[in-house]
């Protein structure tokens, strides 16, 4: 696809040397000839017009209409009457020049990617009302690069949203506004790391590949611990030298069960013990559908909780807009850490965020994905049920994803292999844990960002797969 401008003339970089004993236009002929051979210049698109070209080379007009009319000759450019002057369809690179092949994605049946929301529901307008409002009531001092620790305003609202929905001990001055749920945790280890942390303890199965990652980044070691039916299991972690753990304890990812009660005192008795810090996860607290509301673990220890959660699964992942709900004691040194990692997150975008929540258009799209989600969890049990009566099926009290818990012979790799020779994508538990174990075979499936039919027919397609274990 070409570029396409508005009515203003398009820039296009072209060097002369009026030191070289070659003439000015041939200068010119051979400058535009090698940006189409080469696809600097695509076909369809537009040039400038002689008069702005010639302005910016600081050659007259004569010469620049010269040069156009001898490749319009030669068939590189085509002009049209009351049209600009563009690059013709017969001129391409030449055969010696690589083009990045395009290739179509084939079409899935159905993908149970998890971690997905459902991409098409982003409330687009409510977004762009919500952009065009914090934009309108922007003062012009907001366009520096201001606090590290985000706008006030987003973390205002941020702070009685969290107290209001997550019962959090959260206030503005605590919070700092972070790009995503990975950058909050990368800023995170490293703090700790500078105060004399070396190891940081994580949920097995868990997300070992993303915080192993962060932690070498930090220099810390990353130990994975096991979970059992009522979460981590706080005396293994007792027995670790870790003094940082990172935990999911509103929904466990992936098994989808809830911190035991007296999980949550204990862990908090062995940071207190420990003179540890608990990094809470609250990935996707906001789904639940057949149990009560769980709050975040930091509203009990907010002197030993950092509290991370993020948009990604609220509204869209591309946002790449999250939060840090800081002990007070490493508020300023996880600002410092923000301030130097970039400087900042987009200012507008936290001011949008901030307008949608507390119009209360964020509230109102919850619950519409809400009812979207509980429908798309409906059809996948009805679909398993249909297709794969005997295998269990567990985690979906709250969230989009579930695990299926495949027999005991099942090769968890073949069956992933074998669904995406059917077009359907699955994928395993294995990923999920620290030693990439393939048992017992599970798979996690993610119906965030899949219809209903796509589920039905998804399933429909690999239940044979799935209820033998075995690859046809």
């Amino acid at each position: 696809m070409p570029l396409e401008w508005s009515s203003s003339p398009p820039e296009l970089l072209l060097a002369v040397d009026r030191t070289s004993s070659r003439p000015l236009r041939a200068q010119l002929e051979y400058g535009l000839r090698d940006a189409i051979r080469t696809g600097r210049l695509a076909v369809g698109e537009r040039l400038p017009s002689s008069r702005e070209l010639a302005r910016a080379l600081g050659l007259s007009r004569g010469l620049v209409q010269e040069c156009y009319a001898q490749l319009q000759s030669e068939g590189y450019l085509v002009t049209r009457p009351g049209s600009a002057t563009r690059v013709a369809a017969g001129a391409a690179p030449s055969p010696g020049v690589a083009r990045p092949p395009h290739t179509a994605a084939p079409r899935m049946v159905a993908d149970f990617r998890w971690g997905v929301p459902d991409l098409s529901g982003f409330p687009v307008q409510d977004w762009l009302w919500a952009t065009r409002e914090a934009a309108r009531a922007m003062p012009t001092t907001q366009f520096d690069y201001g606090d590290p620790r985000g706008s006030t305003d987003l973390r205002e609202v941020l702070a009685g949203y969290l107290r209001r929905v997550r019962a959090a001990a959260a206030c503005p001055e605590h919070i700092v506004v972070c790009n995503g749920y990975a950058q909050g945790l990368g800023l995170a280890l490293r703090v700790l790391a500078d105060s004399g942390v070396r190891t940081v303890a994580f949920e097995d199965p868990g997300s070992p590949a993303t915080i192993e990652a962060a932690a070498t980044a930090a220099g810390l070691r990353a130990l994975p611990v096991p979970v059992d039916e009522h979460g981590i299991d706080v005396h293994a972690l007792a027995a670790t030298d870790a003094r940082a753990v990172v935990v999911t304890p509103a929904h466990q990812w992936p098994t989808g069960v809830a911190l035991a009660p007296a999980r949550r005192l204990a862990l908090i008795e062995w940071a207190a013990e420990r003179d540890a810090i608990i990094i809470e996860d609250d990935y996707d607290a906001e789904f639940r559908y057949d149990r009560e509301p769980v709050g975040a673990l930091q509203g009990l220890a907010p002197d030993r909780v950092i509290s991370l959660g993020t948009v990604s699964k609220s509204l869209a992942p591309a946002l790449r807009i999250g939060w840090m709900v800081c002990p007070p004691d490493l508020a300023e040194p996880l600002t410092d850490q923000k301030h130097r990692s970039d400087r900042g997150t987009p200012t507008l975008d936290q001011l949008a965020l901030a307008r949608l929540i507390e119009s209360g258009r964020f509230d109102r799209h919850l619950r519409r994905m809400r009812a979207t989600y509980a429908a798309r969890r409906t059809a996948l049990l009805a679909a398993l049920v249909e297709h794969t009566p005997e295998l269990p099926l567990t985690g979906l009290a709250a969230g989009f994803h579930a695990v299926v818990h495949l027999p005991a012979c099942a090769d968890e790799s073949h069956i992933v292999a074998a669904a995406r020779a059917r077009s359907v994508g699955l994928y395993g538990m294995s990923t999920c844990r620290a030693a990439r174990a393939a048992t017992p075979p599970q798979l996690v499936l993610g119906f965030g960002n899949v219809g209903e039919r796509d589920i039905r027919e998804g399933i429909a397609a690999v239940g044979d797969l799935l209820a033998n274990g075995f690859v046809e």
